[in-house]
C-alpha cells in the first residue's frame, strides 16, 4: 500500500502553490506470508546441512568399508604369497623323488651282481650290463638322451671341442671320436659332449 506524504516548504507553507510541490514517496509494506517466506528458507538451508551430513556420512563409511576389504585382501596376498613359497620350496626339495625311486630297482640289481659275481668273469660282466641298460631305459623314460657325436657335424651348442686333427677322409668339420658323451633333458642340454674335430689339411 503506498501512503503519501506532504513535504512542508522551509518558510512553512502547505498550501497554495506549495500544494503543487507535494511529491510522493511509496512506502514498503511486508507482503503477505513474507516472514513466513523467510522462515521457509530457513528450515530448507537446514535440511540442506543435514542432507549434506549424512552424505558425507554415508561416503565415510563406504570409504572405511573400502578400505576394511583393502586391508583384508592384502592379508590375503601375503598368506597366498607365504603358501606358494612354501609349496615352491617343498616342490624343489623333492623334486628328484621320482627320479631317486626309478632308480632303486637299479640300485637293488647292482647290489645282487655285487654280491653274486658268478663263476666267471663274462657272467659277471653279462649282469653288470644288464644293470647298464636297465639304467638307461630308466633315464630315457625321465627324459634323457645322448648327443650323436662320432661321424656328425660339430654344433658348437651341442659340442665342446677339445682337440683338432686333419683328416684326408672326412670333412672339416666332422667329429672324429668322442671323449665324453652328452647329454639332453627333455630338449634341453644338459651336458656338452667332448669332442675332436677334423679340420682341413694345412698346406
Amino acid at each position: 500500500m503506498v501512503e503519501q506524504y506532504k513535504i512542508r516548504r522551509p518558510n512553512g507553507e502547505t498550501d497554495g502553490a506549495a500544494a503543487a510541490d507535494q511529491q510522493t514517496v511509496p512506502k514498503q509494506e511486508a507482503l503477505p506470508g513474507e516472514a513466513e517466506g523467510a522462515e521457509a528458507v530457513t528450515v530448507s538451508a537446514d535440511e540442506q546441512v543435514k542432507a549434506l551430513q549424512k552424505a558425507l556420512e554415508a561416503a565415510d563409511n563406504r570409504a572405511q568399508d573400502y578400505y576394511q576389504q583393502l586391508l583384508r585382501l592384502r592379508a590375503d596376498y601375503e598368506n597366498l604369497k607365504k603358501r606358494v613359497n612354501k609349496e615352491r620350496e617343498e616342490f624343489q626339495h623333492f623334486a628328484g623323488e621320482a627320479l631317486v625311486a626309478s632308480l632303486l630297482p637299479v640300485l637293488d640289481d647292482f647290489e645282487r651282481a655285487l654280491k653274486s659275481p658268478g663263476e666267471k668273469v663274462g657272467d659277471f660282466l653279462s649282469g653288470i650290463e644288464m644293470v647298464y641298460r636297465q639304467l638307461n631305459d630308466t633315464f630315457a623314460n625321465e627324459g634323457l638322451e645322448v648327443i650323436p657325436a662320432v661321424g656328425g657335424p660339430f654344433d658348437p651348442t651341442r659340442h665342446e671341442a677339445v682337440a683338432f686333427e686333419a683328416d684326408e677322409e672326412q670333412p672339416p668339420n666332422t667329429i672324429l671320436e668322442e671323449f665324453r658323451r652328452g647329454y639332453t633333458f627333455r630338449g634341453k642340454v644338459l651336458r656338452p659332449a667332448l669332442v675332436k674335430v677334423a679340420r682341413e689339411k694345412e698346406m
